[in-house]
């Protein structure tokens, strides 16, 4: 059989309701200014009268309305509120057309501008793009957005490298760039330099004081002030563990002030990052006036190293919650294992009493995995008045170390030895003072055999003889 071609006539279609055959089509328009400044917010107005004029003054459209976002950002979608409004609004099928002043109006990242253009493109939807007279309904809209898109794109990340350059610029001659409004315990004169602000400032020495002299831990801290109703830095009581930790490590309330600890990684999602030496840092040595002495805030970072690595050391995932209420908490360390010990209640013939047992003792239900002994805790408190009378009974031979220590140690050492000295200058205890074991006391390692050792903040070891279960 000869081959044979036949053409078969294409089938006019039925009439359909895209955006492009609408009679009058439903159209928005979408405005963007990037900052707040006073020239940007005259655009934004100007915009907003302009395209309502506009829509509602041409035949060919019905006004849906005007969306419009301010002191926002181009280069991403996340917070333009009213831009994500429009986008649902036209998946709804409320609009039939949008209208920008420009492609950078729209979006400056290239890959938002074409990724909802080809969506609404795809629900029928056009946007025209007045400035660069783009439809992107025609044939070779596509090729001239991703073009200009790209352009805005590269201009906002030259405003961007700008912006940073006059940031580090200051940086480089030592001016601070800080918001004093989220910082407490300081406030700015009119030169810009940061002056105290005294009701706050005695906030931030209470801080220093309970974390290093009392020996209160960063979570016990911020629930005293919350519970208190102190106010923070916005003016509200409400503390957390990384508040009090960000305070602890702050620089500036010693009067030094560390330039760049954060940078700008990507211009497009504006995110910062911590700074591990990417971009040069600056420290201003003495910058402004301190809220806290230069030796008590370097005996405070040793003092936060030290809590760090104690807790490695010991396999501690949080170092005592309730520090204030039981500064044993964490510090009572089984000789067997080197696993803290856990505070229990047990409750025999209509009485509790309190004991402390190694947390490895029972890993797994009903099998003892450490060899431990339980210690009783009115034993633990009478041996702890034991080996700390010890200490004040000989107070005369230990202050000349003392006095050695306040000489040679350095800031953490010299502040313990200072703080056994005026501790020991005390009558001797007839009863349990838990405010005086956080101050003094590092850690006490139990010992099967009845043994407990007492190792103190100045290095001080007693060792102390009991009966344990």
């Amino acid at each position: 059989m000869a081959r044979t071609i036949v053409h078969i006539p294409a089938q006019p279609r039925a009439a359909t309701t895209s955006a492009t055959q609408v009679t009058r089509l439903r159209t928005a328009a979408y405005c963007r200014v990037s900052t707040e400044q006073e020239e940007q917010l005259n655009s934004y107005e100007a915009q907003v009268d302009y395209y309502t004029n506009y829509i509602k003054s041409n035949p060919r459209y019905e006004f849906a309305g005007i969306y419009a976002d301010r002191g926002i950002t181009g280069t991403n979608t996340k917070r333009r509120e009213e831009f994500n409004r429009m986008i649902a609004d036209c998946e709804a099928g409320k609009i039939d057309f949008v209208i920008a002043k420009s492609v950078s109006r729209f979006a400056r990242n290239t890959e938002d501008c074409l990724f909802y253009t080809r969506k609404l493109k795809d629900l029928g939807i056009g946007i025209y793009f007045e400035k660069e007279n783009i439809n992107t309904l025609d044939g070779g809209g596509e090729l001239l957005l991703t073009i200009l898109s790209s352009l805005a794109q590269e201009e906002s990340r030259n405003i961007s490298e700008n912006c940073k350059w006059g940031i580090r610029k200051k940086f480089h001659d030592g001016k601070l760039h800080l918001n004093a409004d989220r910082f407490l315990g300081y406030d700015k004169d009119e030169k810009g330099k940061l002056v105290i602000n005294e009701d706050q400032a005695a906030i931030v020495r209470r801080v220093f004081y309970e974390y290093i002299w009392e020996g209160l831990n960063p979570d016990a801290i911020a629930r005293r002030l919350q519970a208190e109703g102190v106010p923070g830095c916005m003016g509200k009581p409400r503390w957390s563990v990384s508040t009090i930790q960000a305070m602890l490590r702050n620089e500036k309330y010693m009067g030094d002030a560390l330039l760049q600890k954060t940078y700008t990684a990507d211009f497009l999602n504006k995110k910062s990052v911590k700074n591990h030496g990417e971009v040069e840092q600056v420290r201003v040595k003495g910058d402004h006036e301190a809220i806290i002495e230069p030796e008590i805030w370097d005996a405070v970072q040793l003092e936060l190293q030290r809590r760090h690595r104690y807790t490695e050391e010991h396999n501690i995932r949080f170092r005592g919650r309730n520090s204030d209420a039981q500064p044993f908490s964490c510090k009572v360390i089984c000789g067997v294992c080197g696993n803290p010990f856990w505070r229990r209640t047990w409750y025999r013939e209509n009485k509790t009493i309190k004991v402390w047992q190694c947390g490895q003792r029972y890993q797994e239900k009903g099998v003892v995995t450490c060899v431990s002994e339980n210690l009783k805790e009115e034993t633990l408190y009478n041996a702890f008045v034991v080996a700390w009378n010890a200490i004040v009974d000989n107070r005369k031979e230990l202050l000349p170390e003392w006095e050695e220590t306040m000489q040679k140690g350095n800031a953490l050492e010299r502040l313990r030895a200072q703080q056994m000295m005026e501790l020991t200058d005390r009558p001797k205890l007839f009863s349990i003072d838990l405010s005086l074991v956080g101050k003094c006391l590092d850690f006490v390692e139990v010992n099967n055999g009845g043994v407990l050792n007492f190792h103190f903040l100045d290095g001080a070891q007693i060792c102390v003889e009991t009966n344990v279960e």
